[in-house]
């Protein structure tokens, strides 16, 4: 009997915004843990986009209007990334029970890039874990066509739950980071696969 032929995953493409700017941010560790959980799969590629590295512009056109000059070579190092990707992880403090400015920049300079595409959250802060932030960023992501997940992944107090070697130190937060991926590339298959029989039209 001949062996049945092997079968090939289409990956995923997960883009993970980092919307921290802030000097001496946090932000680094809990991406570097999200990361590993990322790259340990084999359904996904990832790519972290940086809000730090590749700044985007503050001033926005006017609608219909042409945007700065400059503009287009600061947005040519994000645009392309973020419509290439299948789904989006926000790794995200709380400022004043929201989300940084340069993140909500970042979604304003975007529409169509997260049309019909799953966004999860990793959120972090102290007593709030980030989670006003989360939900701040759900009626924006709304607003943009997008589909975000219910499960979120919360560190409360975040500077205690690392070690110095940017592990979790709570098993839970291991076993969180699983059912968060599991549901977006689940999210992520079902999108896309729908689009490719039904384009969205938004």
């Amino acid at each position: 009997m001949s062996a049945s032929p092997s079968t090939t995953v289409e990956q995923l493409r997960v883009a993970v915004i980092v919307g921290s700017t802030r000097a001496g941010r946090f932000a680094p560790v809990v991406t570097g843990w999200l990361r590993e959980h990322l790259d340990a799969r084999g359904d996904l590629e990832v790519d972290v986009v940086d809000l730090l590295e590749t700044p985007l512009p503050a001033e926005l056109p006017d609608f219909g209007g042409r945007a700065a000059p400059g503009t287009e070579e600061l947005l040519a190092a994000v645009s392309p990334r973020l419509a290439a990707a299948d789904a989006f992880v926000i790794v995200t403090p709380e400022y004043n029970h929201s989300y940084p400015a340069p993140l909500k920049n970042a979604l304003d300079w975007h529409n169509h890039e997260f049309h019909a595409k799953p966004v999860a959250f990793v959120s972090y802060g102290g007593i709030s874990g980030g989670l006003r932030a989360v939900e701040a960023l759900r009626i924006v992501l709304a607003e943009l066509n997008a589909v975000t997940i219910r499960n979120t992944v919360s560190f409360h107090g975040a500077w205690e739950r690392f070690d110095t070697d940017g592990k979790a130190v709570d098993p839970a937060a291991d076993a969180a980071a699983k059912t968060l991926l599991d549901q977006l590339t689940w999210w992520a298959q079902a999108l896309r696969d729908a689009k490719r029989v039904r384009p969205f039209t938004g």
